[in-house]
């Protein structure tokens, strides 16, 4: 998988992780105010099938959406593209980024580093 989400797409593969499966009006019951149109929703979906991110299946009258792609694997994916496109790749310059920008404190740092040990 190599394919990158819009703002919109990912919204909706947001709620559609978090609902395991969905109808289109209750992925909209999800997202907040300001609530897109069923339309809008209903081509974003299909969009997101096209991608091979979301399937479908029949339910009463309509369908059902739910994820193929899993939230962790997009998740990684996208961090490696982040890391690769904007800190040629090297984690520490990912880390010391976000340690030296957005003020993260020692237990944050700590948590960070337990996890990388879990790993070795």
């Amino acid at each position: 998988m190599n394919k990158q989400l819009t703002k919109a797409e990912e919204q909706i593969m947001q709620v559609l992780w978090l609902l395991k499966e969905a109808s289109v009006k209750e992925v909209i019951a999800k997202i907040p105010e300001p609530k897109p149109a069923y339309n809008t929703v209903s081509t974003i979906i299909r969009i997101l099938e096209s991608k091979e991110f979301v399937g479908h299946k029949a339910k009463g009258r309509g369908y059902v959406y739910f994820p193929i792609v899993e939230k962790d694997s997009y998740s990684n994916q996208s961090i490696h593209k982040l890391m690769n496109g904007y800190f040629n790749g090297s984690f520490q310059s990912l880390v010391s980024f976000f340690v030296k920008e957005n003020n993260m404190d020692i237990q944050e740092l700590e948590q960070i580093l337990k996890e990388v040990n879990k790993k070795k």
